[in-house]
């Protein structure tokens, strides 16, 4: 490499579920309370020859025990620059979801994780990891993208 070329950042390859469902008038998304991270949406890195549907699957199962979940769409991707991350947005569905449960996932030594449905049409509180502000974000934009693009 030559001393004045511009060194190219690898981002790391993360896939997010969304999972949606329909309640009355609003449309709400699946989250999660980490006991030390704040609230946040199920994501992983997608692993060797992954797909990022494959991955989305599998981090589903993993994080929230849903392992009934099938793929129905990517909606985009976005760059977090400043976690060297890019993210693959994956609808997938997820039948007969109860309101809230918990899940034991042993990532990290273990931690139980606590699901619930956030309102997409409310801004999160301070509860939710700033990372996933963002994230909350792009999906919105990539529903609104997907609705006006039918």
């Amino acid at each position: 490499m030559k001393p004045n070329a511009a060194k190219t950042e690898v981002l790391i390859h993360k896939a997010c579920p969304v999972v949606l469902r329909s309640s009355g008038n609003s449309l709400d998304i699946l989250a999660f309370r980490h006991p030390l991270a704040g609230s946040q949406l199920v994501k992983g890195t997608v692993d060797g020859n992954e797909s990022a549907s494959q991955a989305a699957l599998r981090e589903l199962a993993e994080e929230s025990g849903i392992s009934n979940a099938t793929p129905i769409a990517e909606l985009g991707e976005f760059v977090v620059a400043e976690e060297s991350q890019r993210w693959s947005l994956i609808l997938c569905d997820a039948p007969n979801l109860p309101e809230t449960w918990e899940h034991f996932c042993e990532d990290d030594g273990g931690h139980l994780f606590r699901y619930f449905w956030h309102d997409l049409s409310t801004y999160p509180d301070e509860s939710w990891h700033p990372l996933f502000r963002i994230a909350l974000d792009e999906v919105r934009r990539a529903i609104i993208d997907a609705s006006e693009n039918t």
